[in-house]
């Protein structure tokens, strides 16, 4: 039987919009959604989301009201959570459905996989808490060669064989994020957890033959064309200097919307159809493209950061690269001010 499907819309939904991918994965047909903290799933809650809404991270530092107040399903990852949320549920007589999550080896949050015989009864014996699923996170899914990926699985099979010694009763198991997803099917177990992989984008360095399209464009406007003469600095700093007379095309972009400093004399844009490399200094609102064997570049003309124009495309994997850091970064750093157009 395949897996269902946990939809990852927490980080403002990768950087794509939250409310409006959950309510597009909704309408669609998803059985559950998760996020990262309860304002998170709160934010969603006010957009009119019925779904169930999985809050992935630790409930210390949020205000666990808004669990009961909002329907949330909380991951209990520690004794104090399972604590505090067993003296909420209380109070209200209430009855609060819970996830369990088990470090397997990331050492981040979850009760440890070689102890739950100590630290699990007290939480077990909790009257207002039902567990329905037990899961764990991988840390090197997207690195073949790491042997963390095998020692993990094993080590959560046989956490979930400690669960039944100590009478946990029946439970759904989930593991798989995207990489562990198309790494490894003994971990897709009852749901699978996908993130890049919604968004139309392989964890690098993996491949896979799934057709997918990244759901993201990340388009501009040239506002200004201007010529530099042998020898000019162009930015802040001045840390490029033209070695031949070079057009630049200035456009509206800079840190400020998300785009990485590191991108200065690395990266390229779309500009009609071809590439254009950014020269320059990336400030706040600006940077400019070498524009200069690209004919009729003008104001007006759109400029793709990440997308297909024409036969050229550009995605996050690739602009990731380029600054050597994880298209995760790249989406997920996309300004507020970043307007989004949805089709």
């Amino acid at each position: 039987m395949a897996p269902a499907i946990i939809a990852v819309v927490k980080a403002n939904a990768y950087g794509h919009g939250a409310r409006r991918v959950a309510a597009t994965l909704e309408a669609a047909g998803a059985i559950r959604l998760a996020v990262a903290d309860i304002e998170e799933g709160v934010d969603l809650r006010k957009s009119g989301i019925t779904a169930p809404i999985l809050i992935f991270g630790a409930l210390s530092v949020s205000d666990l009201d808004g669990v009961f107040d909002f329907n949330l399903t909380p991951t209990i990852s520690s004794p104090a959570a399972g604590q505090a949320l067993q003296e909420g549920a209380a109070k209200r007589g209430a009855t609060l459905h819970y996830h369990l999550k088990i470090d397997t080896g990331m050492n981040r949050l979850g009760f440890r996989h070689d102890n739950l015989a100590r630290t699990l009864p007290a939480l077990f014996a909790s009257k207002n808490l039902a567990l329905d699923a037990v899961h764990t996170h991988f840390g090197s899914a997207d690195e073949p060669g790491n042997k963390l990926f095998e020692l993990q699985r094993t080590r959560f099979e046989t956490a979930c064989q400690a669960l039944d010694e100590l009478g946990a009763g029946p439970r759904l198991r989930h593991a798989a994020n995207s990489a562990g997803l198309l790494r490894d099917s003994r971990v897709w177990f009852d749901f699978v957890r996908p993130g890049l992989l919604l968004y139309g984008l392989v964890p690098p360095p993996l491949a896979s033959t799934i057709p997918l399209k990244p759901v993201m464009s990340l388009t501009s406007q040239v506002v200004a064309v201007k010529g530099i003469r042998v020898g000019e600095t162009v930015g802040y700093g001045g840390r490029f200097t033209a070695e031949r007379p070079v057009t630049l095309a200035v456009i509206p972009a800079g840190y400020a919307d998300g785009l990485d400093r590191r991108l200065e004399n690395h990266g390229h844009v779309l500009i009609r159809g071809r590439r254009a490399r950014i020269v320059g200094a990336v400030s706040m609102d600006m940077l400019t493209v070498d524009v200069t064997d690209i004919d009729a570049v003008g104001p007006g003309d759109e400029v793709v950061f990440l997308g297909s124009q024409g036969d050229e495309s550009i995605d996050a994997r690739e602009m990731a690269d380029w600054i050597d850091t994880i298209p995760y970064e790249i989406l997920c750093r996309l300004g507020s001010r970043v307007e989004r157009k949805y089709d």
